[in-house]
């Protein structure tokens, strides 16, 4: 546990959390939305802080960033909570435990020992992930600090409702981000998912203004975020306002594993063959399809001669490029390279 770092104190020991976009104003004894946020006598705490409910290492493609480090692993880790409480959630055993029992479960894990895991490891990033970590931002932001001292890359999986006070905070110590814009329509986000589109729009123009690489990751559920429509909204915002290298994944939806959607059935191929043709379309270099291993649509093509430049089969890479750059035309392929760790 751990004092909050943004929020403001009120009246009558109440306290407003300024650490997403909710902004929630919390009572006494009372915890915010994402359950891992309590007032405690007039102090907000993290109570999630150093409680890790996951900790591996996970190859950088599963996060998934295709463009970031390719063919590299990372360590992952995350806590319990979420400011979210999506539908179609696969991790809601992790994620909906603190609003659902009221338990924080994790193990100790302090911020160094993270890092120190990751240099023994010889891993050259570490991801905040599996559940959004808005909601252990101060567990994150000390992390953060340490590994960037050691060379380590910062790189966070998130559904982007932030505040601007936290995109702020951690802005100087964040590598690279994959967002998910889960749709286009504020009624969906509302329903299925307990939150708004505006703030993660603007998350997604905060990163890019501030040239942190980002991916984008939209699942496609049927009935629900799967119209051509919403695909083409979305594939335009991207070009206009993110950039055509801004890479754009469209999964596949499972029913099995989402929290409330068993009855739905899994996204057919031609839907996720459909949205990548409407973000070729929108002028957008790099469209992928993921949940879906062997589709040629997994691959980065240059974006200039539409030569093969890193061949993919789930989260096996080949790769054909020149040190980012096209095997035939030496077109730039908007590729972030390994970095070599520095070892202290």
């Amino acid at each position: 546990m751990k004092e909050a770092i943004l929020y403001k104190k009120l009246a009558e020991k109440k306290v407003q959390c300024q650490n997403c976009a909710h902004h929630c104003v919390i009572e006494q004894g009372k915890r915010g939305i994402c359950g891992v946020r309590e007032n405690i006598d007039g102090k907000l705490y993290a109570l999630n802080y150093g409680k890790a409910i996951a900790c591996n290492i996970d190859p950088i493609e599963k996060k998934p960033f295709f463009h970031f480090l390719p063919g590299t692993q990372s360590l992952s880790i995350a806590t319990v909570g979420c400011n979210f409480r999506c539908a179609n959630c696969q991790n809601y055993d992790i994620s909906q435990v603190p609003q659902l029992t009221g338990k924080i479960e994790g193990e100790d894990l302090p911020p160094e020992e993270i890092v120190k895991i990751a240099k023994e490891n010889n891993l050259p990033s570490i991801a905040y992930t599996y559940t959004s970590p808005t909601i252990f931002s101060e567990y994150a932001l000390d992390t953060m600090k340490l590994a960037k001292k050691q060379g380590i890359k910062n790189v966070w999986v998130s559904n982007g409702f932030w505040s601007k006070e936290l995109f702020d905070l951690i802005s100087p110590y964040l590598d690279a981000a994959n967002i998910d814009l889960k749709s286009f329509d504020d009624a969906f986000y509302r329903k299925y998912c307990g939150g708004r589109v505006q703030p993660v729009l603007d998350t997604l123009k905060r990163i890019k203004k501030a040239k942190i690489w980002l991916e984008v990751t939209t699942l496609a559920i049927p009935g629900l975020t799967d119209s051509k429509k919403m695909f083409e909204n979305i594939a335009n915002f991207i070009k206009q306002d993110l950039g055509a290298e801004t890479p754009w994944h469209i999964s596949q939806f499972s029913g099995a594993i989402s929290w409330k959607l068993q009855h739905l059935p899994d996204t057919p191929v031609k839907t996720l063959k459909m949205a990548y043709e409407i973000g070729k379309k929108a002028g957008l270099k790099y469209v992928y399809t993921g949940n879906v291993p062997g589709l040629e649509s997994e691959n980065t093509y240059c974006p200039k001669c539409g030569t093969l430049a890193i061949e993919r089969l789930g989260y096996t890479i080949k790769r054909f490029d020149k040190n980012g750059k096209c095997p035939k035309c030496n077109e730039k392929i908007d590729i972030i390279q390994n970095v070599k760790m520095l070892i202290c």
